[in-house]
């Protein structure tokens, strides 16, 4: 399973916040103002500075991970219907165009994430990994476990807790 990393900053950003400290104090006003819609709440430089930075990256990094803010909108409204938040996520979805492959029994298996959630394997379009893997293995299986996107659960301890001894 692949470790996930954070985006780089992109360079416009950096060099953006890097000239902050050479700008006058009216042109971070100004640049406040563009970017947070009303005057800045203080004097204090140094305030101003962290926060237009924040903000800066905020802007910037909104627009990675789009999928990221489909699931959570998604989450929210569960949790808006039932007043209960689910244990586990498993809403995965993955970009369009990632390629997940798997060896399975000596075969390498090649499964393409389509739009709308569907993922495309041999010629054929499938609404999960689940079916997927059930087609490659003939029997039951987690397809995001089977693929490698979902970690396998941590077994359980075998010590009992509280009680008499």
């Amino acid at each position: 399973m692949k470790a996930y990393t954070v985006p780089p900053t992109p360079p416009s950003v950096v060099a953006q916040i890097a000239g902050l400290p050479d700008l006058s104090m009216d042109e971070i006003k100004a640049l406040w103002r563009r970017l947070f819609g009303n005057d800045n709440p203080t004097p204090n430089r140094q305030f101003l500075e962290r926060r237009i930075a924040y903000r800066l990256q905020e802007i910037e990094f909104r627009k990675v991970d789009r999928n990221l803010v489909d699931r959570n909108k998604r989450r929210i409204e569960a949790i808006l219907e039932t007043g209960k938040a689910r244990k586990l996520d498993r809403d995965i979805r993955l970009m369009p165009g990632t390629v997940l492959t798997r060896e399975y029994q000596g075969v390498e298996h090649r499964v393409t994430a389509a739009q709308n959630g569907q993922y495309e394997f041999e010629g054929r379009r499938y609404p999960s990994l689940s079916m997927i893997a059930r087609e490659i293995t003939g029997t039951r299986w987690s397809g995001p476990l089977f693929f490698g996107v979902k970690a396998p659960a941590k077994p359980k301890s075998s010590k009992k807790q509280g009680g008499r001894r």
